[in-house]
């Protein structure tokens, strides 16, 4: 399914890019039509949205725990996309509890809307047989040979970690009040891609109360058309989730980090790096080499 959204941070999308290319794999199985196209100012989304029906029940074949992120080039809460088929990708989360699943948005409003319309365990049990309905034996078949019993654990899911996506004050100020009001296991920020500095303090603790972040994720912009990060947005950062006892992580510094030498003059020394997405953590001063997984 596709993004279908041209906010500011998602201006270079790389995942539209890719889309773009008509790779086969990356198009829609029903209609054979790839999800983005190259237009004058760049590769954009067609608006186009699909649940991916190969891909929904990949994780009940993996025995071994794997940390999923389930929306790399989509998001869950796309307007476009029916709660019927959210709560299909819910009800493979729940069959699987030996994974992690992370969905990032950056449409908050509806997530909330949906997580809290499902507020008890017997409301989404309900809604999970209209999925698959349990069998005599009180298991569910959810294709040929694959068959689990019905699901007994507590809403939210104790395996799904939700987030959402901001870059700059303004969207910190829309996305995370709304994620912090939204039942989860775990609640996490993507600051990335991080445009401008976010004093995140205020997101993360009400004074000595409980953490209401889990973790905040770091990272530059990367791509041909990349914006510029300073790395001091990341120090900040880091020290504001250590001061919160919050996880940080810092993803990469993308294609065009750089330190500020004189702010009034804005000077600025530029960071180089082999990794083209400044991803690669060795070629970063220690200090910044944070990656707390929660």
């Amino acid at each position: 399914m596709a993004k279908g959204s041209e906010a500011k941070g998602c201006l270079n999308c790389y995942a539209a890019r890719l889309n773009a290319r008509n790779l086969p794999e990356l198009k829609s199985p029903t209609t054979g039509e790839s999800f983005a196209r190259i237009l004058p100012s760049g590769p954009r989304w067609t608006g186009k949205v699909e649940l991916i029906e190969s891909q929904l029940l990949l994780p009940l074949r993996w025995r071994k725990p794997k940390r999923i992120f389930v929306n790399s080039m989509s998001d869950l809460f796309h307007e476009a996309l029916s709660d019927e088929a959210i709560d299909r990708v819910f009800a493979v989360m729940a069959l699987c509890p030996q994974h992690t699943f992370q969905v990032l948005t950056k449409r908050p409003d509806r997530m909330l809307a949906y997580m809290t319309n499902v507020k008890t365990l017997g409301c989404f049990s309900e809604r999970f047989g209209v999925v698959w309905p349990a069998t005599e034996t009180g298991t569910v078949k959810v294709a040929p040979g694959i068959e689990f019993p019905v699901m007994t654990e507590s809403w939210p899911l104790p395996n799904v970690h939700l987030g959402v996506s901001v870059e700059d004050p303004e969207t910190a100020e829309a996305r995370i009040p709304l994620l912090r009001q939204t039942p989860a296991a775990k609640r996490f920020v993507s600051y990335e891609p991080a445009l401008r500095p976010i004093g995140f303090g205020r997101y993360l603790v009400d004074g000595s109360g409980p953490k209401f972040l889990d973790q905040i994720i770091i990272g530059g912009e990367s791509g041909p058309k990349a914006r510029p990060f300073d790395v001091q947005w990341a120090y900040d950062t880091i020290r504001q989730c250590r001061d919160a006892g919050v996880a940080c992580f810092v993803k990469q510094l993308g294609a065009k980090a750089y330190e500020s030498i004189d702010i009034k003059r804005d000077w600025r020394r530029n960071w180089t790096h082999r990794d083209r997405a400044g991803a690669d953590p060795s070629e970063w001063p220690a200090d910044l080499r944070v990656q707390e997984l929660i």
